[in-house]
């Protein structure tokens, strides 16, 4: 064994009634509350991130692209499912796929009462898995049926709002001119989570709005697209705009919801801000720390020296000691931290309002990989910081030190 460890262990044992000790003590714990902190911010700034961006991906995925229209409705003129760019976006290295779909204003009438709404029409390839999660009551529609082109599916809020129930059926005068009108069923209700959806679009079928709008089968809305890596959507979105056609307009998700995408943005600045003000509290405490330690055994230094022990081999004592006292620290916070991650993601404790976060509890991602690199950087970081308060053993003479009391 190295003898320097040797020392730096009787020390960390040695008299647990000294000064020294209650700091380290208190630098163990300032270290592991840092580390537990930097656990759960991430772990909440993860889920918080991939939370909102799943619900806004599964409404409007990451790019959508419609027919070039300078007025900007909620209606866009058609694009065609035979056009070149439809029919060759399977060879697109960013694409994951591609769904087409329709939206349209209208008006619900239901027991004298009217509510506005947008009816968005999906087809058969719509990723339905978010309502399938999302689902409060009844079921999803069944895309492959031609029975279920008079059902849809409707927010919780609208259907608070009105009262429906599964299997009411509700008119929709869809706003044009002339005005038209169809009987829909209620086959679903679900809950986002996210106001900005559930309290303006009702989900049914594309071809509803083909028969509305008199297009035919090859006629749309526009086109969602889903990426394989959606944060690779610039590159994407300026490749994608060299092949499509000259009269369709791309819009990415991160320019129609700006406000939401700003907001985690600002969220993860202030958590990086967070996090380098406990790297800096966690690098004072140890170097306060060893400043103690050092000053405690005054006396030993100066015997070590005199028996020929050099700086360097001295120093090596007091880091032995400070990595112990790191180890400590982030063992305990590591096991804090992830203790109350667990409890978060599993039972749900700390519960949101889900209008203003637009979730209803807080989320928790696992990513161990940043939990991993977290705990290399601060070891690291505190590891190279143990040197500061070393380099004071190089003043000390033996005579000196020997004597002092």
């Amino acid at each position: 064994m190295n003898i320097y460890f040797f020392i730096a262990k009787r020390i960390s044992k040695a008299d647990n009634t000294s000064f020294s000790s209650s700091v380290i003590k208190i630098a163990i714990g300032a270290i592991a509350l840092g580390v537990a902190l930097m656990i759960v911010s991430f772990s909440i700034m993860k889920g918080f991130e991939s939370e909102i961006k799943t619900k806004i991906f599964s409404f409007d995925s990451h790019i959508q692209i419609t027919k070039y229209d300078s007025n900007n409705g909620i209606e866009d003129p058609p694009l065609s499912v035979k056009s070149p760019f439809y029919l060759t976006h399977k060879q697109n290295p960013f694409i994951k796929s591609m769904s087409p779909f329709a939206t349209k204003a209208g008006i619900i009438n239901w027991n004298g009462e009217v509510f506005g709404t947008v009816f968005k029409g999906i087809s058969n390839g719509y990723d339905s898995i978010f309502f399938q999660k999302h689902l409060k009551s009844g079921k999803i529609i069944n895309f492959n049926s031609t029975e279920s082109d008079k059902d849809i599916m409707v927010s919780e809020k609208i259907a608070n709002k009105l009262n429906l129930k599964i299997d009411d059926k509700i008119l929709i005068y869809f706003v044009q001119n002339p005005p038209k009108y169809r009987k829909l069923r209620v086959k679903g209700i679900f809950n986002s989570g996210m106001d900005e959806f559930d309290q303006m679009y009702i989900i049914g079928k594309l071809e509803l709005l083909q028969d509305v709008n008199r297009w035919g089968d090859s006629l749309v809305g526009g086109y969602e697209i889903k990426l394989y890596k959606p944060e690779m959507i610039n590159d994407a979105a300026n490749q994608i705009v060299t092949v499509m056609d000259y009269d369709m307009g791309l819009e990415k998700i991160s320019d129609k919801y700006i406000q939401l995408f700003d907001w985690m943005n600002l969220l993860n600045k202030n958590v990086i801000i967070f996090l380098g003000l406990l790297f800096f509290v966690a690098c004072f405490n140890i170097i306060s720390t060893l400043l103690v330690m050092i000053m405690e055994r005054i006396n030993m230094i100066g015997t070590l020296k005199a028996f020929g022990a050099t700086n360097f081999q001295i120093r090596q004592i007091f880091m032995f000691n400070g990595i112990l006292i790191i180890l400590r620290g982030l063992l305990i916070g590591n096991l804090i931290g992830l203790s109350i991650c667990a409890i978060q993601y599993f039972f749900k404790i700390i519960p949101l309002d889900p209008e203003n976060y637009y979730m209803e509890s807080v989320p928790i991602q696992w990513d161990f990989i940043t939990i991993i690199i977290t705990n290399f950087l601060l070891f690291t970081c505190l590891t190279l910081v143990l040197l500061i308060p070393t380099l004071i053993i190089s003043r000390f003479r033996p005579i000196h030190s020997i004597r002092f009391d």
